[in-house]
Protein backbone atom coordinates (compact mmCIF):
# COMPACT_ATOMS: atom_id res chain seq x y z
CA UNK A 1 0.00 0.00 0.00
CA UNK A 2 1.32 3.44 -0.98
CA UNK A 3 -0.01 6.55 0.73
CA UNK A 4 -1.17 9.46 -1.41
CA UNK A 5 1.42 12.23 -1.72
CA UNK A 6 -1.29 14.72 -2.71
CA UNK A 7 -2.92 14.57 0.72
CA UNK A 8 -0.10 14.19 3.30
CA UNK A 9 -2.51 14.23 6.28
CA UNK A 10 -6.28 14.25 6.58
CA UNK A 11 -8.58 14.32 9.59
CA UNK A 12 -11.45 11.79 9.53
CA UNK A 13 -13.79 14.66 8.63
CA UNK A 14 -11.55 15.74 5.74
CA UNK A 15 -11.38 12.16 4.51
CA UNK A 16 -15.14 11.66 4.56
CA UNK A 17 -15.64 14.89 2.63
CA UNK A 18 -13.01 13.88 0.08
CA UNK A 19 -14.57 10.43 -0.43
CA UNK A 20 -17.96 11.99 -1.13
CA UNK A 21 -16.53 13.54 -4.32
CA UNK A 22 -13.70 11.19 -5.25
CA UNK A 23 -14.03 8.91 -8.32
CA UNK A 24 -11.56 6.54 -6.62
CA UNK A 25 -12.17 4.85 -3.27
CA UNK A 26 -9.53 5.15 -0.56
CA UNK A 27 -8.84 3.34 2.67
CA UNK A 28 -7.87 5.67 5.52
CA UNK A 29 -5.21 4.80 8.10
CA UNK A 30 -4.42 7.34 10.79
CA UNK A 31 -4.42 10.41 8.56
CA UNK A 32 -3.10 8.77 5.37
CA UNK A 33 -5.21 7.65 2.42
CA UNK A 34 -4.53 4.70 0.13
CA UNK A 35 -6.20 4.31 -3.27
CA UNK A 36 -7.95 1.01 -3.87
CA UNK A 37 -7.29 -1.02 -7.00
CA UNK A 38 -10.02 -2.43 -9.21
CA UNK A 39 -11.27 -5.98 -8.68
CA UNK A 40 -11.17 -9.01 -10.98
CA UNK A 41 -14.18 -10.81 -12.46
CA UNK A 42 -13.74 -13.67 -9.97
CA UNK A 43 -13.49 -11.26 -7.04
CA UNK A 44 -16.65 -9.36 -7.96
CA UNK A 45 -18.65 -12.51 -8.73
CA UNK A 46 -17.73 -14.19 -5.43
CA UNK A 47 -18.65 -11.08 -3.44
CA UNK A 48 -21.99 -10.71 -5.23
CA UNK A 49 -22.87 -14.40 -4.86
CA UNK A 50 -22.15 -14.40 -1.13
CA UNK A 51 -23.80 -11.05 -0.43
CA UNK A 52 -26.94 -12.11 -2.31
CA UNK A 53 -27.24 -15.32 -0.28
CA UNK A 54 -26.73 -13.40 2.97
CA UNK A 55 -29.26 -10.75 1.95
CA UNK A 56 -31.93 -13.39 1.31
CA UNK A 57 -31.26 -14.90 4.74
CA UNK A 58 -31.35 -11.71 6.84
CA UNK A 59 -34.24 -10.01 5.07
CA UNK A 60 -36.73 -8.82 7.69
CA UNK A 61 -34.39 -9.54 10.61
CA UNK A 62 -33.30 -5.97 11.30
CA UNK A 63 -29.78 -6.73 10.09
CA UNK A 64 -28.34 -5.06 6.99
CA UNK A 65 -25.78 -6.31 4.50
CA UNK A 66 -23.47 -3.89 2.69
CA UNK A 67 -21.22 -4.61 -0.27
CA UNK A 68 -18.08 -2.88 -1.57
CA UNK A 69 -19.02 0.81 -1.26
CA UNK A 70 -19.76 1.03 2.47
CA UNK A 71 -16.94 1.91 4.86
CA UNK A 72 -16.21 0.18 8.16
CA UNK A 73 -14.92 2.67 10.72
CA UNK A 74 -12.50 1.44 13.37
CA UNK A 75 -12.83 4.56 15.47
CA UNK A 76 -10.43 3.59 18.28
CA UNK A 77 -7.58 3.19 15.75
CA UNK A 78 -8.53 6.05 13.40
CA UNK A 79 -9.18 3.75 10.43
CA UNK A 80 -11.70 3.44 7.60
CA UNK A 81 -11.81 0.40 5.31
CA UNK A 82 -14.10 -0.78 2.52
CA UNK A 83 -14.94 -4.44 3.25
CA UNK A 84 -16.18 -6.53 0.34
CA UNK A 85 -19.17 -7.54 2.49
CA UNK A 86 -20.27 -6.28 5.90
CA UNK A 87 -23.28 -7.13 8.06
CA UNK A 88 -24.51 -4.94 10.89
CA UNK A 89 -27.37 -5.78 13.23
CA UNK A 90 -26.84 -2.73 15.46
CA UNK A 91 -29.41 0.08 15.28
CA UNK A 92 -26.67 2.63 15.98
CA UNK A 93 -25.32 2.01 12.49
CA UNK A 94 -28.45 3.55 11.00
CA UNK A 95 -27.27 6.91 12.35
CA UNK A 96 -24.41 7.11 9.81
CA UNK A 97 -25.02 6.83 6.08
CA UNK A 98 -21.47 6.53 4.72
CA UNK A 99 -19.79 4.26 7.29
CA UNK A 100 -20.66 1.66 9.93
CA UNK A 101 -19.00 1.24 13.33
CA UNK A 102 -20.73 -1.83 14.77
CA UNK A 103 -20.51 -4.70 12.25
CA UNK A 104 -21.16 -8.27 13.32
CA UNK A 105 -19.63 -9.90 10.22
CA UNK A 106 -16.96 -8.77 7.74
CA UNK A 107 -16.01 -10.66 4.58
CA UNK A 108 -12.99 -9.99 2.36
CA UNK A 109 -12.38 -11.66 -1.00
CA UNK A 110 -8.65 -12.22 -1.39
CA UNK A 111 -6.45 -11.19 -4.29
CA UNK A 112 -2.69 -11.41 -4.80
CA UNK A 113 -2.24 -7.71 -4.02
CA UNK A 114 -4.35 -7.67 -0.84
CA UNK A 115 -4.08 -11.12 0.75
CA UNK A 116 -1.16 -10.40 3.06
CA UNK A 117 -2.77 -7.19 4.32
CA UNK A 118 -6.23 -8.77 4.70
CA UNK A 119 -4.76 -11.62 6.76
CA UNK A 120 -2.37 -9.39 8.71
CA UNK A 121 -2.65 -5.76 9.70
CA UNK A 122 -6.22 -5.26 8.50
CA UNK A 123 -7.42 -8.25 10.51
CA UNK A 124 -5.60 -6.90 13.57
CA UNK A 125 -7.37 -3.56 13.08
CA UNK A 126 -10.77 -5.21 12.65
CA UNK A 127 -10.30 -7.03 15.95
CA UNK A 128 -10.67 -3.65 17.68
CA UNK A 129 -14.34 -3.65 16.60
CA UNK A 130 -16.05 -4.89 19.76
CA UNK A 131 -19.18 -6.04 17.94
CA UNK A 132 -17.31 -8.10 15.33
CA UNK A 133 -17.96 -11.82 15.81
CA UNK A 134 -16.74 -13.30 12.53
CA UNK A 135 -14.13 -12.41 9.90
CA UNK A 136 -14.27 -14.38 6.65
CA UNK A 137 -11.61 -14.59 3.93
CA UNK A 138 -12.53 -16.10 0.56
CA UNK A 139 -9.93 -17.22 -1.96
CA UNK A 140 -10.36 -16.20 -5.59
CA UNK A 141 -7.78 -18.75 -6.78
CA UNK A 142 -9.21 -21.94 -5.27
CA UNK A 143 -12.39 -23.00 -3.51
CA UNK A 144 -11.48 -22.18 0.07
CA UNK A 145 -13.14 -20.09 2.77
CA UNK A 146 -11.38 -19.25 6.05
CA UNK A 147 -13.64 -18.20 8.94
CA UNK A 148 -12.14 -16.55 12.01
CA UNK A 149 -14.58 -16.52 14.94
CA UNK A 150 -14.23 -14.69 18.24
CA UNK A 151 -14.92 -17.09 21.11
CA UNK A 152 -16.03 -16.42 24.68
CA UNK A 153 -12.42 -15.92 25.74
CA UNK A 154 -11.93 -13.18 23.10
CA UNK A 155 -9.68 -15.48 21.07
CA UNK A 156 -10.03 -15.76 17.30
CA UNK A 157 -10.44 -19.37 16.16
CA UNK A 158 -9.93 -20.38 12.53
CA UNK A 159 -12.10 -22.90 10.68
CA UNK A 160 -11.45 -23.51 6.97
CA UNK A 161 -13.92 -24.84 4.41
CA UNK A 162 -13.02 -26.56 1.13
CA UNK A 163 -15.00 -28.73 -1.32
CA UNK A 164 -14.56 -31.66 1.07
CA UNK A 165 -16.80 -29.88 3.63
CA UNK A 166 -19.15 -28.33 1.00
CA UNK A 167 -21.21 -26.31 3.55
CA UNK A 168 -20.01 -22.95 4.90
CA UNK A 169 -21.73 -21.80 8.13
CA UNK A 170 -21.73 -18.23 9.38
CA UNK A 171 -22.40 -18.53 13.08
CA UNK A 172 -22.61 -14.77 13.64
CA UNK A 173 -25.85 -14.57 11.66
CA UNK A 174 -27.01 -18.21 12.05
CA UNK A 175 -26.65 -18.95 8.35
CA UNK A 176 -25.12 -21.55 6.10
CA UNK A 177 -24.67 -21.91 2.38
CA UNK A 178 -23.02 -24.31 -0.02
CA UNK A 179 -19.47 -23.58 -1.11
CA UNK A 180 -20.70 -24.12 -4.68
CA UNK A 181 -23.12 -21.19 -4.25
CA UNK A 182 -20.29 -18.85 -3.30
CA UNK A 183 -18.30 -19.91 -6.37
CA UNK A 184 -21.18 -20.10 -8.85
CA UNK A 185 -20.11 -18.80 -12.31
CA UNK A 186 -16.60 -18.12 -11.02
CA UNK A 187 -13.65 -18.99 -13.25
CA UNK A 188 -10.74 -19.52 -10.88
CA UNK A 189 -7.22 -18.61 -11.88
CA UNK A 190 -5.21 -21.71 -12.78
CA UNK A 191 -1.46 -21.69 -12.13
CA UNK A 192 0.75 -22.20 -15.16
CA UNK A 193 2.59 -25.49 -14.87
CA UNK A 194 6.32 -25.48 -15.47
CA UNK A 195 6.99 -26.90 -18.94
CA UNK A 196 8.87 -30.17 -19.03
CA UNK A 197 12.28 -29.63 -20.65
CA UNK A 198 12.88 -31.72 -23.77
CA UNK A 199 15.00 -34.81 -23.40
CA UNK A 200 18.62 -34.20 -24.14
CA UNK A 201 19.82 -35.95 -27.27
Amino acid sequence: MVASSVYPFLTPEDYLQLEDHSPVKHDYIDGQIYAMAGASDAHVTIALNFASAIRSHIRGSGCRVYIADMKARVESLNRFYYPDIMVSCDSRDQETSTYKRFPKLIVEVLSDSTEAFDRGDKFIDYQALETLEEYVLISSKRQRVDCFRRNSEELWVLQSYTPEQSIVPLKSITFETELATIYEDVVLETPIANPTPPDEV
